[in-house]
């Protein structure tokens, strides 16, 4: 950890609202990203992401050192499995969902480097993968993200959520298995090399 985050941290631990809001800055991509990829959309993400925070604020306290960003991933990894949970137990219809409702985002801008069907492959790609992810259970949600998306080693995981190191190994062998099996259902998507052979 660097040493201006350590004084960050004790001056937001102190009551500083400004030395928090600057962790806020440092680490809210890699809170979004691990956010995005448990809860699935950007909606979601972006709520996850400010509870996350929230969270984070309220319970600075605890914080007692060692890696930040595990102890702060730990929090919005249990924030987005509470959000999950909550919507488990009360399901409701989101406002994009009704009538009228439809983003006028818009798509993304294509990448100029990219040909019209490159740049439309890797976004079904992506999306292929975004909704394979989604089909996992949360546990196996979690690891893989952390795992394969992020480039977290396994015992940061496992320090990140609160488990053992097996439980990790063995959450990460089932969802990669698991996607494995949704991919192939988008093997015409897949570069060559991971598709499977029908002999």
């Amino acid at each position: 950890m660097a040493e201006d985050d350590a004084q960050l941290i004790r001056d937001a631990q102190a009551g500083d609202l400004e030395a928090f809001n600057a962790l806020v800055l440092r680490y809210q991509d890699a809170v979004y990203s691990v956010t995005f990829r448990i809860m699935g959309d950007p909606a979601s993400a972006d709520d996850g992401t400010q509870e996350s925070f929230l969270n984070a604020f309220r319970r600075l306290d605890t914080y007692r050192g060692g890696n930040f960003r595990a102890w702060l991933l730990r929090v919005a990894t249990n924030t987005c499995y509470d959000i999950l949970r909550y919507h488990k137990r009360r399901p409701a219809t989101a406002l994009d969902d009704l009538p009228g409702g439809e983003s006028d985002d818009g798509p993304p801008l294509p990448d100029q480097s990219k040909s019209p069907e490159e740049a439309m492959q890797e976004t079904e790609l992506s999306d292929a993968i975004q909704s394979c992810i989604n089909g996992l259970s949360d546990d196996q949600r979690v690891v893989i993200v952390m795992s394969d998306i992020e480039g977290y080693n396994y015992q940061d995981i496992a320090d990140a959520i609160d488990t053992q190191l097996g439980t990790v190994k063995s959450r990460l062998s089932r969802a990669r298995n698991n996607m494995r099996k949704c991919l192939q259902a988008f093997q015409e998507l897949l570069p060559s090399e991971y598709r499977l052979s029908n002999e």
